[in-house]
């Protein structure tokens, strides 16, 4: 394959993969964040279940209990925004992923249309040889008998 029957957009397709590629890792760091937002919810959310104000505490125990309680409720309300924020944000970068391999994906088709299309333009090509030969050797055959005709052999 010489240098005009190169694919002319493999830069491109080295840089689509590589953008691919960029993608797909993105995309899985932000699946491990996102699992791990979920994780830390779901501790805090357990911690906050476990929390209870001591049965015979005095009014000012009772009511420290229950504001921090009340905290640690905002912070599980907090930490479960932030899980739902990261799974939304992976499900971008999943979608940049999928739209960064449909791109290579045609850029791949092309490329495979063109080396079918080189192959196809090379046996033609063979076949035009193999018949010219044989085209000339039966002229050649058909000169030396000086008019008679002979049948064709391959």
């Amino acid at each position: 394959m010489g240098k005009r029957a190169a694919f002319r957009l493999e830069p491109v397709l080295r840089i689509r993969r590589a953008a691919e590629q960029a993608a797909s890792q993105a995309a899985a760091e932000a699946d491990a964040a996102a699992r791990e937002a979920h994780r830390r919810a779901d501790e805090q959310a357990a911690a906050l279940a476990t929390r209870l104000p001591p049965p015979s505490a005095p009014a000012h125990v009772f009511l420290a209990a229950m504001v921090a309680s009340g905290a640690a409720a905002a912070d599980v309300t907090a930490a479960r925004a932030t899980a739902q924020a990261s799974a939304e944000h992976a499900g971008l970068l999943r979608a940049r992923w999928t739209a960064a391999a449909q791109e290579t994906k045609a850029l791949e088709k092309l490329r495979e249309r063109h080396l079918l299309a080189l192959r196809t333009a090379e046996a033609a090509a063979e076949e035009r040889a193999v018949d010219d030969l044989v085209t000339r050797r039966h002229a050649v055959r058909a000169a030396g008998n000086e008019g008679e005709e002979e049948p064709w052999r391959a």
